[in-house]
C-alpha cells in the first residue's frame, strides 16, 4: 500500500519524488520503490521523521508500536496518517508522542488509481491536515470522511471489499467453466461484466439495476432463485460485517 500511495502521488503530480523519504523492513522493498520511482531513502525510520511534515505509516497493526517508538522523539508537531487497520485514533495519539492523528483506510485499488478512503481525524487536526490528507488520497482514488465510530465498518466494506469482489468474481469464471465456457474467456467475462455493472450502478439503485436484467421466467430469474436458495445475499453482508468485527477486535 506505501508504494501504491508514493506511486499515485507522483502520478498525480501531488509532490515531487524528492520530496518524499521512503523507509520499510526490509529494507529491499525501499530500495526497490526508490529504483522504480526516484524517491529518496531513509536509513531508518527516525531519519526519516526527523525531515518529515508528514508522515504515512503504512505497516501492519502489531508493528505499529515498535515503529512509533523508534522516532518518537521527532514526532511532536507533525501530521501522522495511519492505515493500521483496526487501531484507533485515541490509541494512536499516545504513541505518536504529540503529532496530529489522522486514521484512513483505503484499500488495494489504489494500485490502479480506484481506491475508496475513508478518513477519521483526531481532535487537534487542522483544516489544513484536512485538505492535506484529501489531496493524498484522491490520488489514488475517492475518499470519504467519517466520524471514528464509522471506520470499522468502513474498513469492513471498503478496505475488505475487493476481496468478497475477486471471490464472486471467480465464481462467475467458475460458473462459466462448468457451463461451457474456456477458462479465459469466462474470466474475461466475468471482469467485464462486474466492471460494466459497477458503472451503471453510478446512476441508479442496485435493486433497480437487478430488476432491468431480470424477465419473467427467464434467465437471470432462475439464477437468482439458486442465489437467494444459498442464501448468498445474507452471505455478502454477514461478511462485511464480521470484517468489522475482526477490525474491533484489532483495536482491543
Amino acid at each position: 500500500m506505501g508504494g501504491a500511495l508514493v506511486k499515485g502521488l507522483l502520478r498525480a503530480k501531488v509532490c515531487k519524488a524528492a520530496e518524499i523519504a521512503v523507509t520499510s523492513k526490509p529494507a529491499t522493498d525501499a530500495k526497490k520503490l526508490a529504483e522504480e520511482t526516484g524517491v529518496r531513502i531513509a536509513a531508518n525510520n527516525a531519519a526519516a521523521v526527523k525531515r518529515a511534515d508528514t508522515i504515512i505509516l503504512c505497516v501492519k497493526p502489531n508493528d505499529v508500536p515498535d515503529a512509533l517508538k523508534s522516532c518518537a522523539k521527532d514526532m511532536a508537531g507533525k501530521l501522522l496518517i495511519s492505515i493500521a487497520a483496526g487501531l484507533r485514533i485515541e490509541r494512536l495519539e499516545p504513541l505518536a508522542a504529540g503529532a496530529r492523528v489522522i486514521r484512513v483506510m483505503p484499500n488495494t485499488a489504489a494500485m490502479v488509481g480506484k481506491s475508496v478512503t475513508a478518513i477519521a481525524c483526531g481532535n487537534t487536526v487542522t483544516d489544513a491536515d484536512r485538505r492535506a490528507v484529501e489531496k493524498v488520497f484522491q490520488a489514488v482514488g475517492k475518499v470519504f470522511f467519517v466520524n471514528e465510530g464509522q471506520m470499522d465498518a468502513a474498513t469492513g466494506l471498503g478496505g475488505s471489499g475487493p476481496a468478497f469482489v475477486y471471490l464472486m468474481m471467480e465464481a462467475l469464471s467458475d460458473g462459466g467453466v462448468a457451463a461451457g465456457l474456456p477458462r479465459a474467456l469466462a474470466t474475461e467475462l466475468a471482469i467485464e461484466t462486474v466492471a460494466g455493472a459497477a458503472e451503471m450502478a453510478r446512476g441508479a439503485h442496485p435493486a433497480l439495476l437487478r430488476e432491468m436484467v431480470t424477465s419473467p421466467a427467464g434467465t437471470t430469474s432462475a439464477g437468482l432463485c439458486r442465489l437467494e436458495k444459498a442464501a448468498v445475499r445474507s452471505a455478502f453482508a454477514e461478511a462485511v460485517v464480521f470484517a468489522a468485527e475482526r477490525s474491533r477486535e484489532l483495536s482491543k
